[in-house]
């Protein structure tokens, strides 16, 4: 499939990447601002991760039900519905009215990621001109992680320093959906024959090919080891800072999960110099490394050590999964690397939400410090395991 604008200016790949970062920022607006949301409706902090991990739902469901919808709709109705979804579940932050309404705009966000991380990315690579698929690669990856990194940033500064910290954020989310769907609207459409009208939702199934389990299955504990890093940092680490560290700018909150996506943006910048086959080995030591930073912040309660645990742990998660992504990319036949890739993309969400949910559970008998150096040893343990047996058995280069 290439490329095949219809008529207007060509307004590129960059364009595309900011589209893609606006709507990745929703997914974590709401992050600095769940310590608010617990004063005002009451609940407990399992509640807080409940709520975050309705986000992974909405992902997984829109992967398994629409996850190649944009190769027959075309690449602008899907990035337009996806800003829809985003924009819907703006104003469900926006007018909330208690619990249900939060989980409804997590779902929804999750649509929303579900939708972008497939047809931006591809939208992105596809306006690319000749010669420089690397760096619209690179632009997709920096969109997908650094849209998700200025979310709680945008929305803990707007918090701390300007009125109404649980609407500002929202408005200017809105505002910032307003311009990117403009935006969409001419970008050129890159599916010369997309068709909106008969398209029918099929379930997907998640097969991988027996040839290729072994490898699947590394780089799958690997990104979710990972993702689990990215989880604990968007769900909890709020709470975290507040309630452990008693940190309560919630300006400085946004910051520190934004240095996590900060980080793990560079880690997937840095595998052409690393490397393939040191990559996804190489990664999760970097990531247990983080996450003793990470435990040792609690230990000692020291938010020094919880932003260098954010930053190493988050160079060595995007290292690790793009390292998993090429592995899987290499070993898959082609007529099953899609389904194949939905299926290691399942694992990845399962890790960012799961895992998290523990740690609320915990927080209930034994406390957030308690459950939170718990979460580090046991996701510790799985990466140190991956990273030993990649470390004896690298994945085979692309």
């Amino acid at each position: 499939m290439s490329p095949t604008p219809r008529n207007g200016k060509r307004l590129g790949y960059p364009i595309a990447a900011a589209v893609f970062a606006i709507g990745m920022a929703g997914t974590t607006l709401p992050t600095p601002l769940y310590g608010l949301y617990r004063e005002q409706l009451g609940f407990s902090e399992l509640m807080v991760t409940v709520v975050f991990a309705v986000y992974a739902l909405g992902v997984i469901a829109t992967l398994l039900l629409a996850g190649n919808v944009s190769d027959v709709a075309g690449r602008r109705p899907v990035l337009l519905a996806a800003l829809g979804f985003s924009a819907a579940s703006a104003l469900c932050f926006l007018f909330e009215g208690g619990l249900p309404a939060l989980f409804a705009g997590r779902l929804l966000s999750g649509f929303a990621a579900g939708l972008l991380s497939g047809a931006a990315t591809v939208t992105v690579m596809e306006l690319a001109p000749p010669g420089r698929a690397a760096r619209a690669g690179l632009a997709a990856t920096a969109a997908n992680m650094g849209g998700l990194g200025c979310g709680p940033l945008l929305s803990g500064l707007l918090a701390e320093y300007a009125p109404w910290p649980l609407r500002l954020p929202f408005v200017t989310h809105l505002a910032l959906i307003a311009v990117a769907a403009v935006l969409t609207w001419f970008l050129p459409e890159t599916v010369a024959s997309a068709r909106v009208r008969g398209l029918r939702l099929r379930p997907q199934g998640l097969a991988v090919p027996p040839t290729m389990r072994g490898v699947f299955t590394t780089s799958a504990l690997a990104a979710f080891a990972g993702f689990s890093l990215l989880g604990l940092f968007t769900a909890v680490a709020p709470a975290f800072v507040a309630e452990t560290l008693d940190v309560h700018n919630l300006a400085l909150t946004g910051l520190v999960v934004f240095s996590v996506f900060l980080a793990s943006t560079a880690g997937q910048a840095l595998m052409g110099r690393v490397g393939e086959r040191r990559a996804l080995p190489g990664g999760c030591f970097v990531l247990v490394a983080g996450l003793v930073l990470v435990g040792a912040s609690l230990l000692f309660t020291s938010l020094p050590l919880l932003v260098a645990g954010a930053l190493c742990g988050g160079l060595g998660q995007g290292l690790a999964f793009r390292g998993a992504v090429a592995a899987i990319s290499a070993a898959a036949p082609p007529e099953h690397r899609a389904a194949t890739v939905s299926a290691f993309f399942v694992i990845a969400y399962l890790g960012i939400s799961l895992p998290v949910v523990g740690v609320g559970a915990l927080t209930l008998g034994v406390g957030l410090r308690n459950a939170g150096l718990t979460f580090s040893g046991c996701v510790l343990a799985l990466a140190l395991g991956v990273g030993l047996y990649l470390a004896r058995r690298p994945p085979a280069p692309r």
